[in-house]
């Protein structure tokens, strides 16, 4: 009995614990086995948008997408446009004490396992528009 009381009152100090947190800090809170697509932060960064993210926004339909809200929501916008028009929910995490070089994060619902996440800058570049 005694320990359901700390692990309550510990929980009501601290949170819930999360499970895989430096994880969770690269990734705008996610975790990398639930990542369908991530851009760095020079990549969103970019004037044009890269339009691949809408085809993968129709072929996950459970997906949320996170946004960096330390890039500023008029280099954001344009992504956030894209998950109105397709109508997924986007979250702007903005993580004062910790930074990270992932600008826009596409997450499934569940876990997908997908070996590559990363947007090589050649397909980057192809893409834009």
């Amino acid at each position: 009995m005694i320990k359901n009381i700390d692990d309550y009152l510990d929980r009501g100090m601290k949170g819930n614990p999360e499970t895989k947190p430096s994880e969770r800090r690269e990734y705008l809170t996610q975790l990398r086995e639930r990542i369908i697509i991530a851009l760095t932060n020079g990549q969103v960064l970019n004037k044009k948008v890269y339009y691949p993210l809408e085809d993968l926004m129709k072929r996950y339909p459970q997906c949320h997408l996170y946004l960096d809200g330390e890039l500023g929501y008029q280099n954001l916008s344009k992504y956030v446009r894209l998950a109105n028009a397709n109508k997924v929910p986007f979250t702007m995490v903005d993580d004062k004490q910790f930074s990270t070089k992932i600008g826009l994060v596409l997450s499934n619902a569940t876990a997908i396992d997908k070996e590559n996440i990363f947007v090589e800058q050649e397909e980057f570049l192809r893409h834009l528009r």
